[in-house]
């Protein structure tokens, strides 16, 4: 390689460094949360920031299996309800396994979508539903049930169709296309 060439390639390595310098700097002056271990970007999808959430890989691998990646890698905008790991593990034993198999994805489907609301909601909308509702807000998920949102002390809660009560752990983890709540339960139609 002559020195021109070198040159030329150390050229187009400094300008590689340079722009993924910038897009590095700019990721870092983003309001980010961390859910999993991970800091959650304001301009990534649902998907790319909840594949990196070490807390989320049961339901990462859930929408996978569904084919429910492209949707919610999609403009959106959503209000994902995500249940933990620990969540997942609440089920009884075989449940997530079963569910799983190409053979229940239509019913891996509908639980997961049972988990999003067409919209994005942030906290502050929904506990002013749950205040003008006297004590309670529904709101319908796109699977076509609706999820019933209540309030104790400073904490938000979502009944689901079944009597279960999930926890608000972490809101307002804002996305691209819309913004996740962690949760501490799976939520069944």
């Amino acid at each position: 390689m002559n020195t021109q060439s070198k040159i030329a390639v150390l050229g187009m390595m400094v300008l590689s460094f340079a722009f993924s310098g910038n897009a590095a700097a700019q990721m870092s002056k983003e309001k980010t949360v961390l859910v999993g271990g991970a800091p959650m970007y304001p301009s990534k999808n649902i998907i790319e920031n909840a594949v990196n959430s070490k807390d989320h890989k049961t339901l990462v691998a859930a929408v996978k299996a569904a084919g429910l990646v492209e949707t919610l890698q999609g403009a959106g905008p959503f209000t994902v309800l995500a249940p933990t790991d620990e969540a997942f593990a609440k089920l009884p034993k075989g449940t997530v396994e079963n569910l799983v198999k190409p053979e229940n994805k239509a019913t891996l489907t509908k639980i997961l979508t049972y988990h999003v609301l067409a919209g994005k909601y942030n906290a502050k909308q929904i506990w002013a539903a749950v205040k003008a509702g006297n004590g309670k807000a529904m709101m319908k998920t796109v699977e076509g049930e609706d999820l019933t949102f209540w309030t104790k002390g400073k904490d938000l809660y979502i009944r689901d169709s079944k009597g279960n009560n999930a926890k608000v752990t972490i809101a307002d983890v804002n996305q691209s296309n819309g913004v996740i709540h962690v949760i501490d339960t799976v939520l069944m139609p």
